[in-house]
């Protein structure tokens, strides 16, 4: 008996998918980012505090279903991404709130940043019960980031991407493509956090930073790309496709223009 492989399965790309960090969490609840071990361990000692020193148990309760909520906030699942030319995928868990046209932002524009003129920009707003870990929407190079402090409005509103404490990012791939992204603060959100520094090199879905706790992530569309998703659509980063070279994936297939 030949132990060579069937010649069909030749044809099956070599890497069809590329998986962050490299196993499938669909089975297996997901691990919890190593920010959030200080808060649950805070939450659990004031657990111990109220129900067995001082004998406050409905107060424990409360503040053990409490500390379940911390946990599972700062949950950090595993993510598949997909793995192709002109894809730029979500950065944020959420509720896709608001695509518009805008002209961005001074902090994006300048030598090396943004061309000049409008561009797509999609907002995913984040609840605090979404996974708030953020991804780069494409593999390449964090050639910017810039840290603004701000307000801390309602994250939902339009005018929370200018007046809110917010980071930007750009990445830049190997064909010179720039995506921008900006980690905006809420109502709750008073933590804006990175994980990388400019000039570290990115996979597509590779995690950048967290905020805590309810807020949005704003994406600029370079020319050419438009959009994949719909307002009130639900995005997964790290999987959601976000947009694609010149490809509206908004319109249903089969439905006239």
């Amino acid at each position: 008996m030949s132990s060579e492989l069937p010649t069909e399965l030749d044809t099956v790309p070599e890497r069809p998918l590329a998986i962050i960090p490299g196993e499938s969490a669909r089975y297996k609840l997901p691990p919890m980012h190593p920010e959030g071990r200080k808060f649950v361990g805070i939450a659990a000692i004031a657990v111990l505090v109220t129900g067995f020193i001082f004998n406050l148990n409905a107060i424990a309760w409360l503040l053990t279903g409490l500390t379940v909520w911390i946990a599972a906030f700062f949950r950090d699942p595993i993510r598949v991404t997909p793995d192709g030319p002109g894809l730029i995928i979500s950065p944020a868990d959420g509720l896709v709130s608001l695509i518009t046209t805008v002209e961005p932002p001074r902090q994006l524009a300048g030598e090396g940043g943004l061309p000049p003129g409008p561009c797509t920009r999609v907002s995913v707003f984040m609840n605090v019960f979404d996974v708030h870990v953020n991804r780069s929407p494409i593999a390449g190079t964090c050639t910017r980031i810039v840290y603004v402090p701000g307000k801390f409005l309602n994250a939902d509103l339009d005018k929370a991407s200018d007046d809110n404490e917010r980071q930007y990012f750009i990445v830049e791939d190997a064909a010179g493509t720039k995506v921008a992204f900006t980690q905006i603060a809420g109502l709750v959100a008073r933590r804006i956090m990175r994980f990388i520094e400019p000039g570290v090199k990115l996979l597509a879905g590779e995690r950048v930073g967290l905020i805590r706790f309810g807020s949005r992530v704003d994406v600029f569309l370079p020319a050419g790309y438009v959009p994949g998703v719909i307002v009130g659509q639900r995005a997964i980063a790290g999987e959601t496709i976000l947009a694609r070279l010149g490809d509206d994936l908004s319109q249903p297939r089969g439905t006239a223009q």
